[in-house]
């Protein structure tokens, strides 16, 4: 009888993990795996819209509050349900429950939560981060992580043994490397508001995305010289305090706050945007940087580990501590036509390296793996 795995898909809806858990999923069913999966949701992730699955997939309600005890509970209930019979559970996020029937593999993103506790909100909540975060770290039989940096962040911040770690960088929607042409993209940006030459930001407006700084840099570019800049990615209770930013740093006229756009508009976003700009303080991975590159944009990022690993050689990297690092990375490719083309040319080559079935694929062999370990194998859950 073919295994049964369970997958946290709870977080569907989520901007990140989200589209990580989706281009997960729709590689998976790609995958010729002999197993059954069941996919453990929540009512947002229900209503997002899971991707197009087989037989293989069945989807089990599981309405358990995020960030709090009462989820360990409340998702541990539902996984030892007997009529369920799991073999393996994937955390897709750091949330392992308590009493797991059976071994687990974890996806860590990131180590934020460690590196950058004042992001959270209050004491209860970074020690429940920190607990949830060792506990998977010591107990899943094998952890993903989406780069080899958060990969080290995990040995030297955890003390993880670097043998149970496998490292799985995400994919990109093949959808960012279309080109409708100039008209579809012209009548999306439209739409939206918008049109084209203008800079990007796509991104929450959280303290690691160092949009003060951006501001910052953008504020010494020559007005005469540079597009506008757009700030898209914020949610409607964060726009007010980016918007006051905004005009905190006098830029009030030239720099356009969208908010939160849906999913189908980001490839014509990203298309039409003259640069891609993305200072980030901290990240595991960077899937912006990725679609960005996916799309023949030329990428300012900056100079972090996960990022030099994703996109050194295509794109200008800059010191992110920096507004005057960051003017000039964006300065010195808006003065360069063809020095933007090559970045484009390459970027586009490079992303052309990630796919979500190159992501579920090796996802598919660390369930193997961990499915079936040696003698000495690692814990289970």
């Amino acid at each position: 009888m073919p295994p049964t795995i369970g997958i946290d898909v709870r977080k569907l809806a989520d901007f990140g993990i989200g589209t990580y858990v989706r281009g997960l999923l729709g590689g998976l069913v790609r995958q010729p795996l002999a197993a059954r999966f069941v996919l453990f949701a929540g009512r947002a992730a229900r209503e997002a819209g899971l991707p197009e699955l087989d037989e293989r997939f069945r989807v089990v309600p599981c309405e358990a509050a995020g960030y709090s005890l009462r989820e360990l509970a409340a998702l541990g209930g539902v996984l030892r349900d007997r009529h369920l019979g799991l073999d393996l559970f994937h955390a897709t996020h750091y949330v392992l429950p308590y009493g797991l029937p059976c071994p687990a593999v974890v996806t860590v993103h990131d180590l934020i939560h460690l590196a950058r506790p004042e992001q959270l909100p209050g004491v209860l909540a970074r020690l429940y981060a920190r607990l949830l975060l060792r506990r998977a770290a010591h107990r899943a039989r094998r952890l993903l992580t989406v780069s080899t940096a958060t990969a080290r962040d995990l040995e030297r911040r955890l003390g993880v043994d670097p043998e149970r770690i496998e490292v799985v960088p995400n994919g990109v929607d093949p959808v960012f490397f279309a080109d409708p042409g100039a008209e579809e993209t012209t009548a999306t940006l439209a739409a939206h508001g918008l049109r084209s030459p203008y800079l990007l930001f796509l991104g929450n407006p959280k303290p690691h995305k160092n949009l003060p700084r951006l501001l910052a840099a953008y504020a010494r570019l020559d007005p005469a010289a540079s597009p506008p800049l757009v700030l898209a990615g914020a949610r409607p209770a964060e726009l007010e305090a980016l918007q006051a930013a905004v005009a905190q740093a006098g830029l009030g006229e030239r720099v356009i706050c969208l908010g939160h756009l849906p999913a189908a508009a980001l490839p014509a976003l990203y298309r039409g945007a003259t640069l891609f700009l993305f200072p980030s303080l901290h990240e595991g991975f960077g899937l912006p940087v990725l679609e960005a590159m996916a799309a023949g944009t030329p990428v300012v990022c900056s100079e972090i580990p996960p990022l030099r690993e994703l996109a050194a050689g295509s794109a200008e990297l800059v010191d992110p501590l920096s507004p005057g690092a960051i003017a000039a990375g964006i300065a010195e490719l808006l003065g360069d036509p063809p020095r933007r083309a090559a970045l484009a040319a390459r970027g586009r080559e490079r992303a052309r390296a990630y796919g979500w079935e190159i992501t579920a694929a090796r996802t598919a062999a660390v369930y193997t793996a961990a499915l079936n370990p040696p003698p000495t194998g690692g814990e289970a859950a």
